[in-house]
């Protein structure tokens, strides 16, 4: 075979490979498939899709297991891996890896599509604190996207889920909270602040903020509404939560020491995200917590992977505050030592979203005075703490938490609105 014939196979070759690839990578679209279920032998052209997606088969340290899984995300600060295994996030330090796949992950780290969060999370944006009592309309602009998204992650159980009624807002919003309407009582849209909501890796909302979003809503209307006035940047909402969970059992935090229902510690066999309850831990616990802290923390961390996804346009985030919102089933955690686990929890999210400066607004529930007992915890909690603080829901809450307040929709609005303000009291300091 001549030099021209082998040149001329070489580049057929390569375009077939090419097309493929292009094939391939519609499909994945279309359909959503990920890389190793299109895995198969022979077919060379996938190896190509496999060198620009950084699909592998991984190994342990140990060399005793495999699997196939794409790398999506790297922490170099903190040696953390997220590999994508058909669908299913899986973040883990990288001494669980062999040494060929932390070398891997170290050189094709810088060409992940996955934007990081931007260093330090918080604290680097405008915020301006002389808001006044009632929001003028939103001006329906779009945020400057040269700036860092600021996300605010919601957290929590029922009372964060939110059972708001739309309609009866609707129906008082042009006296009480004109924001949420313009002048013929539709609907005002935020173009400045992105809601999502997930429920237990359902995802609910992706919309611009808007009492239209849902039938039913918690208090990231009124928190949204406030950080879209004041911060000069695009905003994130991310809330991601469900009811009946306990901070002391669902939700305990993975460093809480002896704190959880009963003395217990968090359950888990590794680091977060990869997380397995073993059959003989099974046996000898019955039970597991945190499994709630990992699914809300997955889809947090799912969706700023994803980030144009959620937040159109938007190529960089930082986190810059977490919003937590007790329900009324924490009798099956541990009240006893309920600020211990907030600042757990408070210290996890840090690290978890490397956000170092992000601040912490919970809120009592609404039935409480400060001098009960649960009320007392979170209240110990924002004292140990400069950058976290803790709005007093009662007096302007109607009825109780465990009713979810018949649904009344100021108590979820002046709850949003307390615990929007409080977040920006602390951005500004």
């Amino acid at each position: 075979m001549s030099g021209r014939d082998s040149f001329t196979l070489a580049l057929a070759n390569q375009m077939l490979h090419f097309s493929r690839y292009i094939a391939v990578k519609r499909t994945q679209r279309i359909m959503k498939f990920r890389i190793p279920t299109l895995l198969n032998a022979g077919t060379a052209s996938l190896l190509i899709v496999c060198s620009v997606c950084f699909a592998r088969t991984w190994t342990s340290a140990d060399g005793s297991k495999t699997f196939e899984g794409e790398l999506v995300a790297y922490d170099q600060a903190s040696g953390k891996v997220t590999v994508d295994k058909n669908g299913r996030k899986l973040s883990f330090n990288q001494s669980f890896l062999s040494a060929d796949d932390i070398t891997f992950v170290k050189q094709n780290a810088s060409k992940l599509a996955v934007t990081a969060p931007a260093a330090g999370g918080g604290g680097s944006t405008a915020v301006n604190a002389s808001l006044p009592d009632k929001l003028p309309d939103p001006d329906g602009k779009d945020a400057d996207m040269s700036k860092p998204v600021q996300v605010f992650i919601l957290m929590g159980q029922s009372n964060m889920l939110g059972f708001g009624n739309s309609g009866a807002l609707k129906g008082m919003a042009a006296d009480k909270y004109p924001y949420m309407v313009d002048d013929s009582g539709e609907w005002t849209t935020r173009k400045d602040v992105r809601n999502v909501f997930f429920v237990s890796g359902k995802q609910t909302t992706n919309d611009w903020l808007s009492g239209s979003n849902r039938n039913k809503f918690g208090p990231e209307l009124g928190i949204g509404h406030y950080l879209g006035q004041a911060i000069d940047a695009p905003v994130m909402i991310l809330k991601c939560c469900i009811g009946n969970r306990a901070l002391g059992w669902d939700l305990l935090p993975p460093s809480a020491d002896g704190t959880g229902a009963k003395g217990q510690s968090y359950q888990g066999d590794s680091e977060y995200g990869n997380r397995k309850v073993s059959a003989a831990k099974k046996a000898e616990k019955g039970w597991y917590a945190g499994l709630q802290y990992d699914q809300d923390i997955s889809d947090a961390q799912g969706v700023l992977r994803d980030l144009d996804t959620f937040y159109p346009g938007a190529t960089k985030y930082e986190v810059a505050g977490f919003f937590w919102w007790q329900g009324c089933s924490e009798g099956k955690g541990n009240p006893d030592t309920y600020d211990k686990n907030l600042a757990y929890l408070f210290a996890d999210l840090k690290k978890d979203f490397n956000a170092p400066n992000a601040k912490f607004v919970g809120s009592t529930l609404g039935e409480h005075d400060k001098n009960a007992a649960l009320a007392q915890k979170m209240f110990a909690f924002a004292d140990a703490h400069d950058d976290a603080e803790f709005f007093y829901a009662k007096p302007v809450s109607k009825g109780g938490s465990c009713g979810h307040y018949g649904g009344d929709a100021e108590t979820y609005m002046n709850v949003g609105e307390g615990m929007g303000k409080m977040m920006v009291e602390l951005l500004s300091k």
